[in-house]
């Protein structure tokens, strides 16, 4: 056994972070059915079947060892509303690259059939659901609209006729939209879903007609961005110690390119944050994925880290004095890998959020809510996940006030402190094992222990001091019941992780 570590009463003060750093994504084409990355089977997310594609086209959302086609999501289901209310307040972004290709037929003229240049259809009824969804449940609500083909008519720049639509039908519903961000991942070039041909400054000049009118006709609206991902490895070859492996086959151009020139300010900067690309991209990605073998590394771990310190710089020169949003986050690109719905990412998952306040203040929008295998919840079924248990702990455990815990870290141990959600005088800490070993944490006073462990580590089964945490719970009613433990040490034992109230 290692030697202790003292759990620290007295340690500096950094800040207070979002109440809703714990956000998520529900993508555009959930709510308007459609493909999105095929589900694994159990053999390939017990680690026994690989993963394999035969080819990855233009548009990978027609490739079919991919995808696979999903019905609309029921966004009434009483068991997601709880999950989600459970979560507490939080935002919803509605976005993906689908959306950038979706036609809003609020008149019901098309006959669920996309207009040309599009490639979706929304329906009122649908984005009515959406609206009613985030009431329901006590969120803030954050789009970004269609930019493809058929808002440039002629070949033009954007025409706002659609983005006019969606903003004045929620007003008039009586749901704003409190956040935008123009478009997904704008410096993927190739993927992005906009005009072919579309270069960074075609989306500079859209960007400010899209802003410009926002500000003048929903002044309370935040406008967000830019949504790009994988500055951290342009012209560097370590693309999967920055997650930027998805970004590695293709074109892509830099936030730079995306922001200079730029007339109409932003309110808050965006990024997207992956840790690698999935095993559904890895045999054309290679070199951006991850093996689950070093799940648990550190390299893997500051992947979300090496994000933060790429992306801070950028938002002091864009948009100095803003808040930094991860408006699209999760273990891979492309769906998720085979553990994401397993206990081994709950380590990836509580460390980003950890690690991320430590840094900064904004949010994290945890893509997704309940579709592909890096949903909180499985799609359908509205089960929870591991990833849903952690971060429902962390919200009710975790304060909004967070210290520098840094000095009590060590290699394979990662200790995190903030205030107590219950507001009580005392800490909360946050301490993840990934070693082999068991680690003995001396405790500054009586505590109440959280453990979160697993049977193994692919395990879809969560569990609380060593208890099952079912996965069809009564979210309304779930009340973790802690263990006592009197002033003195704590052994946590190898890779688990453990939330400490003193």
């Amino acid at each position: 056994m290692t030697h202790s570590v003292d759990l620290l009463r007295d340690l500096p003060f950094l800040r207070k972070v979002d109440s809703r750093l714990v956000s998520y994504n529900i993508e555009m084409t959930e709510v308007t059915g459609g493909t999105f990355w095929k589900e694994y089977t159990p053999q390939q997310i017990e680690g026994r079947e690989s993963f394999s594609v035969s080819g990855l086209t233009g548009d990978f959302t027609a490739v079919a060892d991919l995808m696979q086609y999903y019905p609309p999501i029921d966004l009434s289901h009483p068991r997601l509303r709880a999950a989600a209310k459970a979560l507490g307040p939080a935002w919803v972004r509605v976005s993906g690259s689908w959306a950038t290709k979706t036609y809003y037929d609020f008149e019901g003229t098309t006959k669920g059939t996309p207009p040309e240049g599009y490639a979706s259809v929304l329906t009122k009824e649908q984005w009515a659901g959406v609206l009613d969804f985030v009431s329901a449940v006590g969120a803030k609500l954050l789009i970004s609209v269609s930019n493809c083909a058929g808002d440039h008519p002629g070949g033009g720049p954007l025409d706002l006729t659609q983005t006019k639509k969606i903003f004045d039908f929620s007003h008039a519903y009586g749901v704003e939209i409190d956040a935008c961000e123009f478009m997904n991942e704008p410096n993927m070039l190739e993927f992005s879903g906009a005009p072919k041909g579309y270069t960074a400054e075609d989306f500079v000049r859209d960007q400010d007609i899209f802003n410009g009118w926002v500000r003048e006709h929903y002044p309370n609206c935040l406008i967000v961005g830019p949504c790009t991902l994988g500055d951290g490895a342009l012209g560097k070859g370590d693309v999967k110690r920055m997650g930027a492996g998805i970004g590695s086959g293709m074109k892509i151009c830099s936030t730079h390119d995306l922001l200079q020139g730029a007339r109409v300010p932003l309110d808050v900067f965006s990024y997207h944050y992956y840790n690698g690309v999935s095993e559904r991209l890895a045999s054309v990605m290679p070199s951006g994925h991850w093996n689950s073998e070093d799940a648990l590394s550190d390299a893997y771990l500051s992947v979300a880290t090496e994000n933060v310190k790429t992306y801070l710089p950028l938002r002091d020169r864009y948009v100095p004095g803003s808040p930094l949003w991860v408006t699209e986050s999760g273990d891979a690109g492309g769906g998720g890998n085979t553990w994401a719905s397993t206990y081994l990412d709950v380590f990836r998952t509580l460390n980003e959020l950890g690690s991320f306040a430590s840094l900064t203040d904004g949010v994290i929008f945890h893509n997704t809510l309940a579709s592909s295998d890096y949903g909180f919840l499985r799609h359908t079924t509205f089960s929870a996940r591991p990833n849903y248990y952690a971060v429902l702990l962390w919200n009710r455990i975790m304060g909004q006030a967070v210290f520098d815990a840094s000095s009590l870290c060590e290699k394979d141990l990662k200790v995190y402190c903030h205030s107590r959600k219950d507001g009580a005088e005392g800490m909360a800490y946050l301490v993840i094992n990934t070693s082999e070993e068991e680690r003995s944490l001396r405790l500054p006073g009586a505590a109440e222990v959280y453990r979160l462990s697993a049977e193994t580590l692919r395990s879809p089964i969560l569990q609380l001091n060593g208890e099952d945490l079912a996965p069809d719970v009564e979210f309304a009613s779930f009340s973790p019941v802690p263990r006592r433990v009197a002033e003195g040490s704590f052994s946590l034992p190898s890779t688990s992780c453990a939330f400490l109230v003193v």
